[in-house]
């Protein structure tokens, strides 16, 4: 082989791989964010950082996006759940959305009203819960008066 030749080679060499990476990778790096999927609720509370108090005990097919950004506290979360939310979540105007969407989500820029649990915003889905944060100071002062 070629000197010329041993340039291209050791390029898909080292490069492949990160080709191959998968999404993931891409998602961090050029989309600044982070998805993460949980079977319930216990395993949700156990392996993330984020605080989420309104998720309901029931909920499964936990779907997360994080922020990859340092101290960004952006997220969108989607569950599966039949429980109602905390009673501490209260209805009022929507005046946020949120910062991405997921795929099997629903669009919050359809919802009139949501929930506001502490600093999340939260909509029903089709099967459970779609919530986001930060939310609005808006939605926050509606929902305290």
């Amino acid at each position: 082989m070629t000197r010329r030749h041993l340039l291209p080679a050791a390029a898909l060499l080292l490069g492949g791989p990160l080709l191959l990476g998968g999404c993931a990778a891409v998602e961090g790096l050029v989309h600044k964010q982070s998805t993460t999927t949980f079977d319930d609720a216990d395993a949700f509370r156990a392996d993330t950082p984020v605080d989420a108090d309104w998720v309901p005990d029931d909920a499964t097919a936990l779907t997360l996006r994080t922020s990859t950004i340092e101290d960004a506290d952006d997220a969108v979360l989607l569950l599966t759940s039949t429980t109602a939310l905390p009673d501490d979540c209260l209805e009022t105007e929507r005046t946020s959305a949120p910062t991405w969407t997921l795929d099997d989500g629903p669009s919050a820029y359809e919802a009139k009203t949501v929930f506001v649990c502490g600093d999340w915003s939260v909509i029903p889905s089709d099967d459970g819960w779609f919530g986001w944060t930060p939310n609005s100071d808006e939605e926050k002062a509606s929902a305290r008066s």
